[in-house]
């Protein structure tokens, strides 16, 4: 019975401590800890071990349930922030240009045969289209964008949050930066 109890009152500071973890925001400059527990459900759902990263996106939390498999072996998740406020985050194979810039739908777009403004900086490319705007960002064989309605994130939040991609997973503990 005493056994019982202890589990049931553990369970239940777990518990806490998990929704706690939920609420706190996310330190500056450091970026998302994702958990090794987590790492190996992203593996177990097919996500490729060099398509797991997070961005430190200032005055948003990752809400780390969201993180699935995209397309056939990518990573997307969405980042949330008081008010609502979200923006998804997707980590896939292949490569982006000039010429597919255009081409590619922006993220939830409503229309997305709707033309896409195209606009190449140093991170990338910054894409609107309707409500909805984007970063994109060629790596080495993959595609990282992170999109949001204007109304939920501004373009220099977006830039910011590129800037500071991490790679997550074993042998990355301290979140390499890519």
């Amino acid at each position: 019975m005493i056994r019982r109890r202890v589990s049931v009152v553990l369970a239940g500071l777990l518990g806490l401590l998990g929704l706690l973890g939920l609420l706190v925001p996310a330190g500056c400059g450091g970026g998302e800890v994702v958990g090794p527990e987590r790492i190996a459900d992203l593996r177990a759902q097919g996500v490729a071990p060099d398509l797991l990263f997070v961005v430190n996106l200032p005055g948003y939390r990752l809400a780390e349930r969201t993180m699935s498999v995209y397309g056939e072996e990518g990573l997307q998740a969405y980042y949330a922030a008081p008010g609502g406020r979200q923006v998804w985050f997707g980590v896939e194979r292949g490569d982006f240009s000039d010429a597919l810039c255009p081409e590619r739908p922006v993220h939830d777009a409503e229309w997305l045969a709707g033309p896409v403004g195209c606009d190449a900086d140093e991170l990338g490319w910054y894409r609107v289209s309707g409500d909805r705007h984007e970063y994109a960002a060629a790596g080495e064989g993959h595609v990282i964008r992170l999109s949001g309605r204007m109304a939920d994130v501004d373009r220099a939040a977006l830039a910011e949050a590129m800037s500071e991609i991490h790679r997550i997973g074993p042998g990355d503990s301290e979140g390499a930066r890519v």
